[in-house]
């Protein structure tokens, strides 16, 4: 039996892998871990540098 101490937070001696949010949790972890390791696309990586380029060029022209 667990017993529910402070915010809820469960005490004992319950696995990790038993408590559904601690599964959900790394389970979430490693998709956001899987996500940082993955290449930005080069045509993403071009639409920035035209936006850049579009910005800039938008900012000379206010100046004159």
């Amino acid at each position: 039996m667990k017993y529910k101490s402070g915010a809820g937070r469960a005490t004992g001696t319950t696995l990790w892998t038993e408590d559904p949010n601690a599964q959900i949790a790394a389970k979430l972890k490693a998709l956001y871990q899987s996500v940082q390791e993955e290449a930005i696309p080069s045509r993403f990586l071009d639409l920035l540098e035209k936006l850049d380029a579009a910005e800039q060029q938008s900012a000379l022209q206010g100046r004159e």
